[in-house]
């Protein structure tokens, strides 16, 4: 049994990562301010022994007064919508709350891990993309923001592994999608279901040869339970290498739920990636982990959790 803390645990992933860190009858301290993520993530949790909620802002001082095994650093918005509406606060939380919760974890003498992401690479000029491959970022282009504070987070994480030997580990997470994603994220699935149960046009940018890899999120979580555990502190890929285009995505969201679904498109958005494709050989060989869920069942669920949520 550990003492696990979660920043960001009401958000999508880490309300997720809650209820698997529950799951294994640890204890979870789930801390967030709400900016991105729900109260209604993680009110199946409350009343639970195992899980304590606090509402807090990390880019301040973090103060937990119990012991801690465990640091998973997830706060921060992470779809485009969402760090364009709050790009200083997307910012401080890549930069000082990094620098929060690794100075809490050097005092609680806790492995950390920060939830990195693909976006580090940029728009790739290698495809798939390896963790040795130093990415192709706009630094001041209007997704800079996300970018570069994920690229200072993983500097910040490796100075203290380095300098004060904190025990961390770098996740980059690839396109992840299910149950709890808001309706209105602004991501490609979201997007695309929200548009098709409405019976609305499904919305594509550019002419929809840009691809992506979309992992289901109960995949994600045992990658990262696995990393967590694991002794690797350089950073991890994690996500499902299964490559398909928008285009191809939104046909087959449109196909599932609504098939007389028009498809229109829109202009792609200023440094959009053209191409995102993880290279999964170290998740393979040092976790003994892989993508399992198929991209029919995880937007299988994925939609009826939507339906549930609005009432259909």
């Amino acid at each position: 049994m550990a003492n696990v803390l979660i920043t960001g645990g009401a958000g999508f992933l880490g309300s997720h990562l809650c209820d698997r860190f529950i799951a294994e009858g640890d204890n979870v301290f789930c801390m967030d301010n709400f900016i991105t993520g729900s109260p209604e993530n993680i009110a199946h949790l409350m009343g639970n022994k195992k899980f304590k909620f606090i509402e807090y802002d990390v880019t301040n001082y973090i103060y937990v007064e119990e012991d801690l095994d465990y640091i998973l650093h997830f706060a921060s918005p992470a779809s485009p919508i969402d760090y364009l509406k709050f790009p200083i606060q997307t910012l401080k939380v890549g930069s000082l709350g990094t620098h929060k919760a690794l100075g809490l974890a050097k005092a609680k003498n806790a492995t950390f891990l920060i939830a990195s992401t693909s976006e580090v690479y940029g728009d790739p000029l290698i495809h798939p993309q390896k963790e040795d491959y130093w990415g192709n970022v706009n630094p001041v282009g209007m997704r800079g923001v996300y970018d570069e504070a994920k690229r200072f987070a993983e500097a910040m994480t490796m100075a203290y592994h380095r300098y004060h030997n904190v025990d961390t580990r770098i996740l980059r997470i690839f396109n992840t999608y299910g149950p709890r994603m808001r309706i209105n994220d602004g991501r490609a699935i979201p997007n695309f279901i929200n548009q098709a149960l409405n019976n609305e046009p499904l919305t594509v940018y550019g002419d929809g040869s840009q691809t992506r890899s979309v992992c289901y999120v109960d995949d994600l979580v045992e990658g990262i339970h696995r990393l967590l555990l694991s002794k690797e502190n350089d950073p991890v890929n994690i996500g499902n290498p299964d490559e398909i285009t928008m285009l191809g995505l939104a046909e087959e969201i449109r196909d599932l739920i609504n098939p007389n679904c028009e498809i229109i498109f829109q202009d792609l958005p200023s440094d959009d990636p053209k191409i995102r494709k993880p290279d999964t050989t170290r998740a393979n060989t040092i976790l003994n982990w892989e993508a399992k869920v198929n991209r029919k069942e995880g937007l299988d669920k994925t939609i009826k959790n939507f339906k549930e949520r609005l009432g259909m």
